[in-house]
């Protein structure tokens, strides 16, 4: 083979691997919700397994109990920082506010260009909290429930698959993208363990049989 045509040969194989390549990072996710990465299926197995199992209690529950939204850096609060942190390309105003950007939904896989069609979802929602052991918490330990950063809680949804979740737990509701279904129990177990949250029997039976596929 003449070494020009070699050359010519290698040079198309080059553009055609680089074009494959661009190709497949268009069709990937514009981002991926960077919720904290949730515990391994087996630390979650284990954790499950230590939960106290009661029935739930939603007596004198009010969602303003448990104060969200709070300041968390200059003029951004909790939504505007989660709002930043699963974004891509995120610009704001001066009142933190997200002016544009492009946000993926990890529940069902729909990608977004206004933050208005966001909401952040609680995974482990403020009612179940209250249902399984937070009723008895101070308001400060509810608030710091409410806006945890650092737990995998709060990630940036489509508001109406939000909405449709409502307080539901595993039992009832998971998310419709079966691809994220284990990070989603994993990351819920997670949280029920580090803030001592109780579960109840249908709860956990959903759990155990969801983790046993991860």
């Amino acid at each position: 083979m003449p070494r020009c045509y070699a050359r010519r040969r290698l040079s198309i194989l080059t553009a055609l691997t680089a074009l494959i390549a661009s190709a497949v990072l268009f069709d990937s996710p514009a981002a991926s919700a960077a919720l904290p990465t949730p515990v391994s299926a087996a630390t979650a197995r284990t954790y499950l397994a230590s939960l106290t199992v009661a029935a739930e209690n939603r007596t004198g529950y009010d969602r303003d109990l448990f104060p969200h939204w709070i300041t968390i850096s200059g003029t951004c609060d909790t939504r505007e920082t989660v709002l930043k942190r699963d974004g891509t390309n995120v610009t704001t105003d001066s009142a933190c506010a997200a002016k544009s950007g492009s946000w993926y939904s990890p529940y069902d896989g729909a990608t977004w260009t206004a933050a208005s069609d966001l909401d952040i979802d609680h995974l482990v929602p403020l009612a179940e909290a209250w249902d399984s052991g937070a009723s008895k918490w101070t308001t400060a330990q509810r608030q710091a429930f409410a806006n945890d950063l650092t737990r995998p809680q709060l990630v940036a949804v489509t508001d109406n698959v939000n909405q449709s979740k409502g307080d539901q737990d595993p039992a009832t509701w998971v998310p419709s993208r079966s691809a994220y279904v284990c990070t989603y129990v994993r990351a819920w177990v997670q949280v029920k363990y580090y803030y001592d949250l109780s579960v109840d029997s249908a709860e956990k039976s959903a759990l155990q049989r969801y983790l046993a596929d991860c």
